[in-house]
């Protein structure tokens, strides 16, 4: 199994979950109006400190790839792979957040 496949089993799952934290909350509107500019804030981040500390990990040989099990496409010595996994979390943690939170009674 490629990296690629294996990102792309862990974001399809935060996916879904996400839509169904979000087809389950009645104030969704509310939410994603609220949740977007922070969650796009949290993902430039994400994706800035993944491209940083992966190429200084990569590059000092903490971590290694066969090149047979990425798709070849990097950002400096990250394959594009990498960046899938904070993506999944960034998605999956406010879905999350969601399905256990409390609701007020109507």
């Amino acid at each position: 199994m490629t990296y690629l496949l294996l990102s792309l089993a862990f974001l399809a799952l935060a996916l879904v979950v996400l839509a169904v934290a979000l087809a389950t909350a009645r104030d969704r509107a509310a939410i994603v109006r609220r949740w977007w500019l922070p969650v796009l804030i949290a993902g430039v981040l994400l994706a800035v400190l993944t491209a940083v500390f992966d190429n200084v990990m990569i590059g000092s040989g903490l971590m290694t790839y066969g090149e047979t099990t990425i798709s070849g496409a990097r950002i400096g010595l990250v394959p594009i792979e990498d960046f899938a996994y904070p993506l999944a979390g960034l998605l999956l943690l406010p879905a999350l957040w969601l399905l256990v939170r409390k609701r007020r009674p109507e």
